[in-house]
């Protein structure tokens, strides 16, 4: 075994390993909207995961560039709300459009076909084309990371108070995966989507 500190490693060289090690990583595609503009902002993450199923809770995590808060962190502290869709393979390539860096003024949503859709119980649209989106109010946000007190991610935990599903995705209270048909995230420019799949019960 090769053993590797991560304080002699740069922040490039730990990101790759990282995101080559911890795979597949599932997609968040995020839709915020600003507070001063109202620009409906999106896009995706991979440092995505639930928390808590009681309550329901999930974590993003957006890193900072350069020090700067990005606009999906700056827009869901701000609004204290947003909202989580599921990526799969019917729109991955229109939520890869959304990766594009562009001014907090400018919406990524309007460079792509995805369609925006009023929320129930939240302020912030989401996207008709997800077969999954999760309406969210912000329980909490954390700044981590960096060196001398300068945080390099925010941390946006999620209270999930709507779940909006494809009707033929959920059965006798299951998630059909087939139907689905999520994307995951490995390293690089490289994704997954599922393959074989295998069951293990766990001992009692």
């Amino acid at each position: 075994m090769k053993a590797i500190d991560p304080n002699n490693l740069g922040e490039r060289e730990n990101y790759h390993f990282l995101t080559g090690v911890i795979i597949p990583r599932p997609v968040a595609f995020v839709t915020t909207v600003s507070k001063y503009s109202n620009v409906l902002n999106g896009a995706p993450f991979s440092y995505f995961n639930i928390i808590s199923s009681n309550p329901p809770l999930i974590s993003i995590s957006v890193q900072r560039k350069k020090g700067e808060m990005k606009d999906t962190a700056r827009n869901a502290i701000d609004i204290q709300e947003f909202v989580v869709h599921i990526s799969d393979e019917t729109y991955i390539e229109e939520i890869n459009k959304t990766a594009k860096s562009l001014p907090p003024e400018e919406s990524e949503v309007s460079i792509t076909n995805l369609t925006p859709i009023d929320s129930l119980k939240i302020n912030v649209p989401g996207i008709k084309e997800a077969r999954v989106r999760l309406e969210c109010r912000l329980e909490r946000a954390i700044p981590l990371g960096g060196i001398d007190g300068e945080p390099t991610c925010d941390l946006l935990i999620g209270r999930i108070v709507q779940y909006h599903i494809q009707e033929d995705l959920y059965e006798n209270g299951e998630i059909n995966v087939n139907i689905l048909k999520p994307v995951s995230r490995l390293a690089g420019n490289h994704y997954a989507t599922l393959g074989k799949q295998f069951e293990l019960k766990r001992p009692f």
